[in-house]
């Protein structure tokens, strides 16, 4: 019985339900919202009525970026190898040089 509960979806069920009633019960003791003339305003570190939005430029760090899951995908994947196989891991840290390659290309 205890291998049933502690399966992942019954237990992600159980603890879903228990925090879902959780909610509802402390929903009571939340301060109740008033829609005042700011609401719907911008707001933008502590300013109000900021007109003009600014989207920073982060391309330049895109590729630093790609950099992390093609290393954990490649860890990954070579790590997990059965002890025999050694042609895929090669194949893998292959392929990651290349995506490394072709990332960081000029």
């Amino acid at each position: 019985m205890t291998d049933f509960l502690l399966s992942p979806p019954i237990a992600f069920a159980a603890l879903l339900l228990l925090f879902l009633g959780l909610a509802h019960a402390m929903r009571h003791q939340a301060a109740a919202s008033s829609a005042g003339k700011h609401k719907t305003e911008a707001y933008a570190g502590g300013v109000r009525g900021v007109d003009q939005r600014q989207a920073p430029d982060y391309s330049k760090f895109y590729a630093f970026t790609l950099v992390f899951p093609i290393m954990q995908v490649l860890v990954l994947a070579v790590a997990t190898a059965p002890a025999g196989a050694l042609t895929l891991p090669l194949l893998y840290v292959a392929a990651g040089g290349l995506a490394l390659l072709i990332v960081f290309r000029r």
